[in-house]
């Protein structure tokens, strides 16, 4: 197999630049350095790109490799056929290559081994390939020995060995396979009326080849807890049809029919169709955790990149009822201010009390928003907190998914930076701090804590881990980071910088009060060249002694940004004084300036890009999430009520929308679009603001039905 061809094919990209991309990446280059500064070597390949080049590349070598030891196993039995061979280069799955080993694996002793021990499978070659047509019990006389004694001992022994046969048939499971996987029902069978959480999967069943890969999981779930018995039903009477027809053959006795149908049956019922629904069973789940883990990357992606909301100082409240809503204060930089615990609700009810108390943090602190956590108590606080800013218009208030600020609440980062702070208030700090830079406080958390995606504990952990990884690298170095702010937990991300070295640059800042220019990298303990080389780029100064670095040009680079200038007449000297020079950047110059200078088109596209908005953040071209609600409770809603929202989590089946009360309300797929879509992240992105009309209230369930098409 050509690897390269093969994922040049499959993916759809030109195989020198899937050769460029497994080069750099051999030589030590990271997936965020190769799509932003190899662009001209890799087609102007995106990340996302270079990591299905790298995972499809690992998993045909061990395709390869898995295929050639098969193949040298096979040979050293001495059954090596050229049919096995051609068969082995034809496979184009890991499972293919196993049925075609199936009959060469090592097992433990069979049924079938012991019956060819007992010289029975000349007997079974008559009665397989239908030869003979005297009767069973004169041809088995034949075969009798001291370890057969008795012509029903010989004809079973026969009939083991046929049904090993049969079952190690490469052709019957791929006729069995695609039977099954086509005309095949997943059904479920309640082991227990108790559970409303499953009680739409209560003896249901669906066609294997349109179940959703959210059903999928949810009856995985389901039949984990023991709450459902799940099986995957075939089409047996079409399946046993089929490979009679496929084994039986017009010579031979009634009698030798009717042992071969009955071989069929057993190796079908008792070997077959077990294996074959084990397998259908584990690549549904497969696939539905494929599904569901890019849909967390891509909400993951959305959350992350959610604008941040700059030069403001933010009160943050974590609502509660009986502990009280613990509240933070922070300023534009992130550094906490003062921080309070009040008690407004129930059993205290000390609102007014409350009220002074916030409206005090709001004056003494310059507080320009408010947040709060949309957790337990949260209605109840934004009443609380409405109420209060009516009497300060120049003041904004919004709702924060607190998903994951108890999980960094109590870990050893939380105890670190706050060492002297209750648990509680560390989790306001957080919402607060998430408002001011989703980014920068949201990678201090477990992406799997953070509440995006559904069945997040049901799908291959260590495959979720590894991709939401890919996103949260991905996103931070889209963005840059300031390297004389960015916190060790965000500094890890950047392409080339480990843990340590993380911990080495917040060190080398404290002790050198900043960093006056890339460069100066150098000097932290174990950055070495490559290291820089990688990380460079995505690391900004600013004001520092070199224009440049507060950009995404690459220190590689300067010369030719510079050189760009010049050929723009920018005079090199103005560019600290004034902003006036970058209107005479031209971007439709670029390909001619590439030229003249003999670079690559991206490359000089990318530093005119950069040149015209030095130290842009990505970020801040997205609407920013702030809006006062007037909806806070359940009873304020009605049937044909349109309200506004924002965008809390995007599944499958819908997207869950914060319309002001405690309960999100659902826009299911089909009340999106009037047209087809696929999968509702077509539409719909966390942090979408909406406008959504209520279709369905159910008030017994707390369900809120919603659509966009009104």
């Amino acid at each position: 197999m050509d690897i390269i061809k093969k994922i040049s094919q499959e993916l759809k990209i030109k195989q020198e630049h899937i050769q460029s991309v497994l080069s750099l990446l051999e030589e030590g280059n990271t997936v965020p350095f190769i799509a932003r500064y190899r662009k001209e070597i890799t087609g102007n390949m995106l990340d996302e790109q270079i990591y299905h080049i790298k995972d499809k590349h690992e998993y045909l070598t061990k395709f390869v490799e898995r295929r050639e030891s098969i193949k040298n196993t096979i040979a050293d039995k001495g059954a090596l056929t050229e049919e096995i061979e051609r068969n082995l280069e034809e496979a184009s799955t890991l499972q293919e290559l196993e049925d075609i080993y199936l009959p060469y694996k090592s097992k433990r002793r069979t049924l079938a081994d012991v019956a060819k021990e007992q010289g029975l499978e000349p007997l079974a070659d008559i009665i397989f390939n239908q030869e003979s047509n005297i009767s069973l019990e004169e041809l088995a006389q034949e075969y009798l020995n001291d370890e057969v004694e008795t012509t029903d001992l010989a004809l079973d022994g026969a009939k083991n060995i046929i049904i090993a046969r049969i079952n190690e048939d490469l052709s019957t499971r791929k006729v069995v396979r695609s039977l099954t996987l086509g005309y095949g029902e997943i059904q479920t069978e309640s082991i227990t009326d108790n559970s409303k959480q499953y009680e739409q999967y209560m003896d249901f069943s669906q066609k294997v080849s349109s179940i959703p890969s959210h059903r999928v999981l949810a009856i995985n779930r389901a039949e984990k807890e023991e709450i459902l018995n799940v099986s995957l039903v075939a089409p047996e009477d079409s399946i046993i049809k089929r490979m009679q027809r496929d084994f039986l053959k017009e010579t031979g006795s009634i009698q030798t029919k009717e042992f071969m149908i009955d071989s069929i049956d057993n190796a079908y019922k008792r070997y077959i169709k077990p294996s074959i629904e084990r397998e259908i069973r584990r690549t549904l789940t497969e696939q539905a955790e494929e599904k569901a883990i890019d849909n967390f990357k891509k909400n993951l992606y959305d959350l992350l990149m959610q604008p941040p909301i700059a030069d403001l100082n933010i009160l943050a409240i974590d609502p509660a009822y009986r502990t009280g809503c613990k509240i933070a204060v922070i300023d534009k930089n992130g550094t906490l201010l003062s921080t309070e615990t009040i008690y407004p609700h129930q059993p205290q009810n000390q609102l007014e009390r409350s009220k002074a108390i916030i409206e005090k943090l709001i004056k003494e602190n310059g507080v320009k928003l408010v947040a709060i956590g949309n957790g337990t108590a949260s209605r109840e606080t934004e009443a609380m907190v409405a109420d209060i800013l009516a009497e300060y218009k120049e003041i904004s208030y919004l709702i924060v998914d607190e998903a994951g600020a108890s999980v960094y609440s109590a870990s050893e980062l939380a105890r670190k930076e706050f060492p002297k702070l209750d648990v509680s208030i560390r989790g306001a700090v957080s919402i607060a701090r998430r408002v001011l830079d989703p980014l920068a406080e949201l990678v201090k958390i477990d992406p799997k804590s953070i509440g995006v995606g559904m069945y997040q504990h049901d799908v291959n952990q260590n495959m979720l881990g590894n991709a939401l990884e890919q996103i949260v690298v991905s996103c931070v170095n889209s963005v840059g980071v300031d390297l004389n702010t960015a916190s060790a937990s965000l500094l890890k991300y950047i392409a080339g910088i480990s843990t340590s070295v993380a911990n080495n640059i917040v060190k080398y800042r404290e002790k050198n009060k900043g960093f006056s220019s890339r460069n100066e990298l150098i000097e932290v303990t174990r950055l070495g060249a490559k290291t820089f080389e990688q990380c460079a780029g995505f690391l900004r100064v600013r004001d520092g002694s070199e224009f440049l670095d507060n950009t995404r040009i690459h220190p590689e680079s300067y010369d030719l940004a510079y050189q760009i200038l010049n050929e723009f007449q920018v005079d090199i000297n103005e560019i600290g004084n004034s902003k006036d020079w970058q209107n005479s950047l031209d971007l439709n110059k670029a390909l001619d300036i590439s030229k003249n200078l003999r670079a690559g088109l991206p490359t000089v596209k990318d530093i005119i890009t950069e040149l015209k908005r030095p130290g842009h953040d990505p970020r801040e071209d997205m609407p920013t999430p702030i809006f006062n609600k007037e909806i806070t409770t359940f009873d304020m809603l009605y049937e044909g009520l349109i309200v506004k929202g924002i965008v809390r989590n995007v599944i499958d089946f819908g997207a869950f929308v914060d319309i002001g009360v405690k309960q999100d309300g659902l826009i299911h797929i089909s009340e999106m679009s009037d047209s087809y879509i696929k999968h509702p992240n077509d539409v719909l992105s966390i942090g979408d603001q909406v406008e959504v009309k209520i279709i369905k209230l159910d008030k017994e369930k707390n369900r809120i039905s919603l659509t966009l098409k009104f």
